[in-house]
């Protein structure tokens, strides 16, 4: 329970560790306090005056919600816990008043002089609010919807003393939804512009306030009377390009908005420096008018292009663009960063979808679905950064933000941009909340779901401004109308024809996220799918979309990661009632965190009945690390000729659900991430599982040459079989087949399976490819694995770097395969992971006489003589390794 406690301790202490850089702007993040509407009689003016008393106030985490408040203040039970949730009352059984609060913020800021100004921005509050300072009504006009940023000029509302108080009320969605057990429960939170999963969905159990808050940061700026806002870089890079070498030229294309808060015209300098070069140009403005600038466009010789995780280097641009009034003071100023790429998209008529490209070059897209960082907003630049590196270290190349959750907040982009992720990015729109289907959960019906949300002019206004808040960023590549379905017409055109070509006008957009226009269902189905555990063998022979939004299986997490969320009482193998159709467990903790179902149950079976918990969780990882790497296999081995790309439904979880996940909401990897990293790779090679076939793929833009494909048959005893060692070629962004060893792999696995090992050597021979699969008999089951002698693993680590342990593992000669090994930091006292840590391999197989380097990192603060790893495999005895 201690470890639990402090890992969510962690998450919330991270909220608010995040400064502006910028010396004229700072964060509103701490010393906040919060009331209930309930107790409290006294109106704003009254409230955000320097003398009422807070004394009886508690406090508040903003940015932050109701509900983590009050988990911060232990008014509540943690609700991603047990079945803690249902401790909590919903707001549809206790009215909206329940969860409308108070948020109240002393601060210190002189009144300015002159023609400064001071400007408070809020970049996210949910869903409606009045904020007051100092006496004073801020907001004029009703400000509400949750993906809406607002910025108030606040110059003449500052105390003379410079002592000043902020009070805001907050008042949840409405209408907030019944939580009936529906995707989005009753549908009736659509009618919102805000997020959907709040009300429940079958990866997650709802959230109790809807996260009703000041969701996102609060900040004041000062400036002079001119204010930077919302500058856009467009970058172009013609022709087909190479990730390395001597680059032709590339452009840059900057404008922004200049708001003039003066009662003067004022004239001035916007400009921005570059490798030495000023690019500036001279303005107007008159008094309370915004203008729109455009720079002279700036080219740049041998560009550092930006480039997708995989396919070359994620190099970042900095510039610092600034508004000089009359040549000598300096308005204000605005920090951008950027990449040089450009993405274009063109249809593949092979395949019969859209195909990407970035600098000139296909990318065939390798991608996970995204909800949210976490389901009660408590979002950090750190955990971003972990999460997305996560995704990076999987080998794919693009995230899917669904259309349930939000257009994410600047920090996720910058991960993107740093880790090379591109983006997918959905509006607010959903099929299941927004009536693409008949649905009995749902209030109403399919005509009246169709037009929500009720206030389109509000979708459209927080569409522009989540636009702006973004656009910058290299890693977002396409937005998307919505999830399974367009929005409303009146949505959708504007959207589409004004917008998006206004404000961007640089990627591409689809109208929703399974439509024919990027991917033609030539199969029937929604579009997506199929979801589940499947046979390995379907994700190589049955043909599925062409480029597939969503297409899944399981993900649950090791032992480890399992009691970390389910109380001691209920740590047991799940098991189903008998003859009770849909499938249910006994227990109700793995029904409430959505255990996926019996099909998990039986493809664990054949590695031999759980003799408990610990031992079903090691199984399941055998069975997640086998679907992710057989998934991302299949769809590879069919790269332009059956597919443009794939996406993962779903990669990650920010509630502790048991699915679609390749690490927990706590941030610990599970076999999924594992698998997928193997079968991800750049240059991979594999073996169908239907006909035997050995295939090499390449997803690079040069062929590769001079390479060593190596084939082995290992059995239960550790003896090899060598089948082939033979020189070959392949050529860029290609699959290739080589040779079947169907009836060689049947004969050694007959009896009690076998393993495959199958590695690429290239020409300095070093190893840039190793695919380890394990076999079942001729019957299906996994017998020689039940019975396998242990191997007497030796393994040694060291410190190579402030936060980075290089860990080897050698498998003596006589010893059989050292299978499935996991690799675990651990606190040397406790015994207890250290969460996140990025390992280079995980879930990996030492052959007799092999060796094994495994490259470790994790926060270089921490001091590693307080550290140890721990070694966990199947035939291996668990042991834990100081570090040298």
């Amino acid at each position: 329970m201690k470890k639990r406690l402090g890992i969510i301790v962690l998450i919330i202490l991270s909220i608010a560790s995040f400064k502006l850089t910028a010396q004229n702007r700072y964060e509103l993040n701490s010393g906040w306090v919060c009331a209930p509407i309930t107790s409290i009689k006294e109106t704003g003016d009254a409230i955000s005056s320097l003398s009422y008393s807070l004394k009886a106030w508690k406090p508040a985490l903003v940015p932050g919600t109701v509900l983590t408040s009050m988990l911060a203040n232990k008014e509540i039970p943690d609700p991603f816990y047990g079945m803690n949730n249902n401790l909590i009352p919903d707001i549809y059984q206790t009215g909206r008043d329940y969860y409308t609060y108070w948020f109240v913020k002393d601060f210190k800021e002189e009144a300015p002089t002159g023609s400064r100004q001071v400007w408070l921005t809020f970049r996210g509050i949910n869903y409606s609010c009045d904020i007051y300072l100092n006496g004073k009504k801020v907001n004029v006009e009703p400000y509400k919807g949750m993906f809406l940023r607002k910025t108030f000029n606040i110059t003449s509302l500052l105390s003379s003393t410079g002592n000043n108080r902020l009070a805001v009320i907050v008042y949840p969605p409405d209408p907030v939804g019944n939580p009936n057990g529906g995707q989005g429960g009753d549908g009736t939170i659509a009618r919102n512009v805000s997020h959907q999963y709040v009300a429940g969905w079958d990866w997650i159990q709802p959230i109790r306030d809807r996260n009703t808050g000041i969701w996102d940061k609060v900040f004041i700026e000062r400036t002079a009377a001119v204010n930077i806002k919302d500058p856009l870089v467009v970058t172009v890079v013609p022709g087909k390009r190479k990730s390395s070498g001597i680059q032709a030229p590339a452009q840059i294309k900057l404008s922004a908005d200049l708001q003039n808060a003066s009662n003067k015209t004022v004239q001035g300098v916007l400009k921005y420096n570059f490798d030495g070069k000023t690019i500036s140009k001279q303005v107007l403005i008159k008094p309370n008018t915004v203008v729109t600038v455009r720079l002279p466009d700036l080219t740049i010789t041998n560009p550092r292009l930006w480039w997708p995780a995989g396919y070359g280097d994620q190099p970042l641009y900095n510039i610092k663009l600034e508004f000089v009034e009359n040549g000598a003071v300096v308005t204000d100023s605005e920090s951008i960063s950027f990449g040089l790429r450009e993405i274009k998209t063109e249809w593949n008529e092979r395949t019969r979808s859209k195909q990407i490209s970035v600098n000139g070059q296909k990318i065939f897209i390798k991608g996970g679905n995204w909800i949210i960082s976490d389901a009660m907003l408590r979002f950090s630049k750190e955990r971003y950064d972990a999460e997305v590196r996560f995704h990076r270290d999987m080998n794919l190349n693009l995230i899917r933000i669904w259309g349930g959750a939000l257009v994410e907040r600047p920090e996720f982009y910058e991960a993107c941009d740093k880790y090379g992720l591109l983006v997918f990015q959905d509006f607010w729109i959903s099929g299941d909340c927004n009536g693409r289907w008949l649905d009995p959960m749902k209030l109403e019906d399919q005509w009246s779901r169709r037009k929500y949300p009720e206030d389109h002019n509000l979708f459209l206004e927080s569409a522009a401004d989540m636009i702006k808040m973004v656009r910058n960023h290299p890693s977002l590549a396409m937005w998307c109308g919505g999830n399974e379905m367009t929005p409303p017409e009146d949505i959708l055109v504007p959207l589409r024809d004004s917008i998006l070509p206004t404000l961007d006008g640089t990627r591409w957009f689809v109208e929703y996220s399974n439509a024919d226009e990027m991917s033609y269902n030539s199969i029937g189905g929604n579009g997506d799918g199929p979801y589940g555990i499947q046979n390995i063998k379907t994700f190589w022979e049955e043909r599925t979309y062409p480029f597939n939004s969503e297409v899944g299986s399981v993900g649950i997490g090791d032992y480890e990661s399992l009691e970390r969320f389910i109380p001691k009482e209920n740590m047991k193998v799940p098991v189903f009632k008998s003859g009770v159709k849909p499938e249910e467990l006994t227990d109700s903790v793995w029904t409430y965190h959505k255990y996926t179902g019996v099909g998990y149950n039986q493809f664990i079976e054949p590695y031999g009945k759980p003799k408990d918990l610990r031992d079903f969780a090691l199984k399941a990882q055998l069975v997640n690390y086998d679907q992710y790497r057989g998934l991302i296999e299949g769809f590879s081995s069919h790269i332009w000729d059956w597919y443009t790309g794939v996406i993962i439904w779903k990669t990650q979880n920010p509630w502790t659900a048991m699915r679609g996940q390749m690490y927990d909401y706590y941030l610990d990897p599970n076999a999924c991430l594992y698998g997928l990293r193997s079968g991800s790779e750049a240059l991979h090679i594999m073996c169908n599982p239907v006909d035997g076939m050995v295939m090499v793929v390449n997803n690079g833009f040069e062929a590769q040459r001079n390479l060593m494909l190596e084939v082995k048959l290992i059995d239960m005893e550790g003896k090899e079989k060598l089948i082939t060692q033979v020189f070959s070629n392949i050529d860029a962004s290609s699959a290739k087949k080589y040779l079947s060893i169907k009836k060689e792999v049947d004969e050694m696995a007959k009896a009690k399976g076998a393993f495959l090992s199958l590695r690429i050597l290239d020409e300095h021979q070093k190893v840039v490819s190793d695919n380890f699969y394990w076999l079942p008999n001729e019957s299906g089951q996994y017998t020689g694995l039940q019975e396998m002698k242990a191997a007497d693993l030796q393994v040694n680590a060291k410190k190579i770097a402030p936060g980075k342990l290089e860990v080897t593992l050698q498998n003596p000669t006589t010893n059989p395969v050292a299978f499935f090994n996991r690799l675990s930091v651990v606190d040397k006292e406790s015994s207890n992971r250290i969460l996140p840590v990025f390992y280079s391999d995980n879930y990996l197989s030492v052959t007799p006489g092999g060796e094994k380097k495994v490259v470790v990192e994790f926060d270089p603060k921490l001091n590693s003589t307080e550290l140890a790893i721990k070694l966990q495999g199947w035939n291996v005895t668990e042991k834990v390794i100081t570090i040298d």
